[in-house]
Protein backbone atom coordinates (compact mmCIF):
# COMPACT_ATOMS: atom_id res chain seq x y z
CA UNK A 1 0.00 0.00 0.00
CA UNK A 2 1.64 3.36 -1.04
CA UNK A 3 1.76 6.13 1.25
CA UNK A 4 -1.26 8.11 0.80
CA UNK A 5 -3.21 4.81 0.79
CA UNK A 6 -1.90 4.60 3.85
CA UNK A 7 -2.59 8.08 5.41
CA UNK A 8 -6.00 7.77 3.92
CA UNK A 9 -6.68 4.63 6.13
CA UNK A 10 -5.14 6.07 9.29
CA UNK A 11 -7.18 9.26 9.09
CA UNK A 12 -10.32 7.44 8.42
CA UNK A 13 -10.07 5.10 11.59
CA UNK A 14 -8.89 7.63 13.74
CA UNK A 15 -12.27 9.59 12.55
CA UNK A 16 -14.34 7.00 13.14
CA UNK A 17 -12.54 6.63 16.51
CA UNK A 18 -12.53 10.13 17.08
CA UNK A 19 -8.99 9.90 18.10
CA UNK A 20 -6.25 12.18 16.85
CA UNK A 21 -2.44 12.08 16.02
CA UNK A 22 0.87 13.75 16.15
CA UNK A 23 4.12 13.45 15.13
CA UNK A 24 7.76 13.96 16.71
CA UNK A 25 10.26 13.57 13.62
CA UNK A 26 14.17 13.53 14.12
CA UNK A 27 15.83 11.49 11.15
CA UNK A 28 12.60 12.13 8.91
CA UNK A 29 12.59 15.91 9.14
CA UNK A 30 8.68 16.58 9.08
CA UNK A 31 7.83 13.90 6.00
CA UNK A 32 5.29 11.98 8.16
CA UNK A 33 3.47 15.27 8.93
CA UNK A 34 3.71 16.19 5.65
CA UNK A 35 2.40 12.61 4.54
CA UNK A 36 -0.88 13.33 6.40
CA UNK A 37 -1.15 16.75 5.48
CA UNK A 38 -1.35 15.82 1.66
CA UNK A 39 -4.70 14.45 2.77
CA UNK A 40 -7.60 16.98 2.10
CA UNK A 41 -9.06 16.94 5.93
CA UNK A 42 -6.41 15.79 7.69
CA UNK A 43 -7.19 18.55 10.49
CA UNK A 44 -9.89 16.94 11.89
CA UNK A 45 -7.29 13.74 12.98
CA UNK A 46 -3.85 15.58 12.57
CA UNK A 47 -3.33 18.95 13.66
CA UNK A 48 0.68 18.43 15.42
CA UNK A 49 4.11 17.94 13.93
CA UNK A 50 7.07 18.65 15.94
CA UNK A 51 10.42 18.28 13.93
CA UNK A 52 13.17 17.97 16.44
CA UNK A 53 16.56 17.83 14.47
CA UNK A 54 18.88 18.87 17.41
CA UNK A 55 19.07 17.59 20.68
CA UNK A 56 17.94 20.67 21.76
CA UNK A 57 14.67 20.55 20.64
CA UNK A 58 13.77 17.16 21.95
CA UNK A 59 14.72 18.78 24.87
CA UNK A 60 13.27 21.84 25.06
CA UNK A 61 10.11 20.71 22.68
CA UNK A 62 9.31 17.52 23.75
CA UNK A 63 10.43 17.21 27.11
CA UNK A 64 13.07 14.14 26.40
CA UNK A 65 15.54 14.11 29.73
CA UNK A 66 19.28 15.38 28.79
CA UNK A 67 20.24 12.47 30.96
CA UNK A 68 18.51 9.95 28.18
CA UNK A 69 20.58 11.75 25.62
CA UNK A 70 23.63 11.76 27.51
CA UNK A 71 23.14 8.16 28.48
CA UNK A 72 22.05 6.51 25.36
CA UNK A 73 22.11 9.30 22.25
CA UNK A 74 19.41 10.79 20.08
CA UNK A 75 19.41 7.43 18.17
CA UNK A 76 18.12 5.39 20.87
CA UNK A 77 14.92 3.11 22.42
CA UNK A 78 14.87 5.53 25.56
CA UNK A 79 15.02 8.75 23.54
CA UNK A 80 12.30 7.87 21.22
CA UNK A 81 9.92 6.80 23.81
CA UNK A 82 10.50 10.43 25.32
CA UNK A 83 9.77 11.33 22.30
CA UNK A 84 6.54 9.73 21.57
CA UNK A 85 5.49 10.75 25.37
CA UNK A 86 6.57 14.01 24.92
CA UNK A 87 4.27 15.10 21.77
CA UNK A 88 1.67 13.56 23.63
CA UNK A 89 1.96 15.13 26.43
CA UNK A 90 1.98 18.45 24.24
CA UNK A 91 -0.03 18.15 21.71
CA UNK A 92 -3.08 16.28 23.42
CA UNK A 93 -3.25 13.29 20.52
CA UNK A 94 -4.85 10.37 21.10
CA UNK A 95 -1.64 8.57 19.15
CA UNK A 96 2.13 9.91 18.90
CA UNK A 97 4.98 8.73 16.71
CA UNK A 98 8.80 9.54 16.99
CA UNK A 99 11.50 9.01 14.94
CA UNK A 100 15.24 9.17 15.20
CA UNK A 101 17.54 7.60 13.28
CA UNK A 102 20.60 8.05 11.39
CA UNK A 103 20.04 8.30 7.57
CA UNK A 104 23.65 9.00 6.00
CA UNK A 105 25.28 9.46 4.09
CA UNK A 106 27.74 10.02 7.16
CA UNK A 107 26.89 9.85 10.88
CA UNK A 108 27.22 6.48 11.47
CA UNK A 109 29.18 4.55 13.94
CA UNK A 110 29.86 0.24 14.70
CA UNK A 111 27.12 0.48 17.27
CA UNK A 112 24.45 2.36 15.08
CA UNK A 113 25.30 2.06 11.02
CA UNK A 114 24.00 4.28 8.95
CA UNK A 115 20.47 3.17 8.05
CA UNK A 116 19.51 2.32 11.88
CA UNK A 117 15.97 3.89 12.88
CA UNK A 118 14.26 3.80 16.37
CA UNK A 119 10.88 4.42 16.02
CA UNK A 120 8.18 4.51 18.78
CA UNK A 121 4.10 4.15 18.98
CA UNK A 122 2.43 6.20 21.66
CA UNK A 123 -0.99 5.19 22.36
CA UNK A 124 -4.31 4.69 24.84
CA UNK A 125 -2.66 1.14 26.11
CA UNK A 126 1.61 2.46 26.49
CA UNK A 127 4.20 3.22 24.61
CA UNK A 128 5.59 0.59 21.92
CA UNK A 129 9.66 0.88 20.37
CA UNK A 130 11.02 -1.12 17.46
CA UNK A 131 14.19 -0.89 15.84
CA UNK A 132 15.41 -0.99 11.63
CA UNK A 133 17.89 -1.40 9.88
CA UNK A 134 17.44 0.52 6.15
CA UNK A 135 19.21 0.16 3.36
CA UNK A 136 19.76 2.68 0.49
CA UNK A 137 20.51 6.36 0.04
CA UNK A 138 19.51 9.07 2.38
CA UNK A 139 16.24 9.55 0.82
CA UNK A 140 15.93 5.83 0.60
CA UNK A 141 16.29 5.78 4.32
CA UNK A 142 14.06 8.54 5.60
CA UNK A 143 10.81 6.90 2.88
CA UNK A 144 11.28 3.61 4.45
CA UNK A 145 11.17 5.23 7.99
CA UNK A 146 7.75 6.93 7.04
CA UNK A 147 6.31 4.09 5.53
CA UNK A 148 7.21 1.74 8.21
CA UNK A 149 6.06 3.70 11.23
CA UNK A 150 2.75 4.37 8.93
CA UNK A 151 2.07 1.03 8.58
CA UNK A 152 2.65 -0.05 11.83
CA UNK A 153 0.10 2.76 13.06
CA UNK A 154 -2.18 1.42 10.71
CA UNK A 155 -1.88 -2.19 11.78
CA UNK A 156 -2.30 -1.07 15.24
CA UNK A 157 -5.14 0.52 14.48
CA UNK A 158 -6.75 -1.53 12.79
CA UNK A 159 -6.33 -4.32 14.76
CA UNK A 160 -6.32 -2.71 18.46
CA UNK A 161 -3.34 -4.74 19.62
CA UNK A 162 0.44 -3.98 19.97
CA UNK A 163 2.42 -4.85 16.99
CA UNK A 164 5.92 -5.60 18.43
Amino acid sequence: MNTEALCRRIGACLLAKSQTVATAESCTGGLIAAAFTDIAGSSAWFGWGVVSYANAAKVGLLGVQPQTLDNYGAVSEQTVREMAAGVCRVSGADWGIAVSGIAGPGGGSPDKPVGTVWLALAGPDGIETFVRHFAGDRAAVRQQTVDTVLAVLDLRLSSGKAVY
